[in-house]
């Protein structure tokens, strides 16, 4: 399947047989399998994780997400895009139907160590309810997380 491919060939051994199959067996395209090859070996994914991720349909919604970074974050931080990702899967929440913000901040916060690995291996939970001052008024942001990839911070 990847013979010939310099890009792909490398993932496919640093990632075990199961995994493989898995990819080959629910993967529709080779731009697809590349997806969550890389993906799985950058994050260190488990067979349970990769199936979750595959299942939850990660690569059609990395593909359609609208990118809602502000012009000058791109400027300072180009990859800063490529971080955040406009939906997540919360199945585990079990939230019901409507359900509201302050439900869901309570299911984050209750099932965090699921949600951090949603969100990626370099994100780390700092506070919830955070006070911040902005001129001379204070604002309490609901959840605080921190990323601390070096993508982010660029050539220093």
């Amino acid at each position: 399947m990847y013979q010939g491919n310099e890009t792909l060939a490398p993932l496919v051994r640093l990632l075990g047989w199961t995994h493989n199959l898995l990819i080959l067996g629910k993967c529709k395209t080779q731009e697809e399998r590349g997806f969550y090859l890389k993906l799985a070996a950058e994050q260190g994914w488990g067979k349970r994780e990769l199936e979750r991720q595959i299942e939850g349909c990660l690569f059609e919604r990395t593909l359609t997400a609208r990118r809602n970074s502000h012009r000058c974050c791109e400027i300072s931080t180009p990859a800063a895009g490529t971080v955040f990702k406009d939906s997540y899967l919360v199945e585990f929440l079990n939230l019901p139907e409507p359900h509201s913000e302050g439900d869901l901040q309570r299911g984050l916060v209750r099932h965090l160590k699921h949600f951090l690995l949603e969100l990626g291996r370099d994100f780390c939970f700092i506070g919830e309810r955070f006070q911040v001052q902005v001129g001379h008024r204070d604002f309490f942001l609901d959840l605080l997380f921190f990323h601390r990839g070096p993508q982010l911070l660029g050539s220093v």
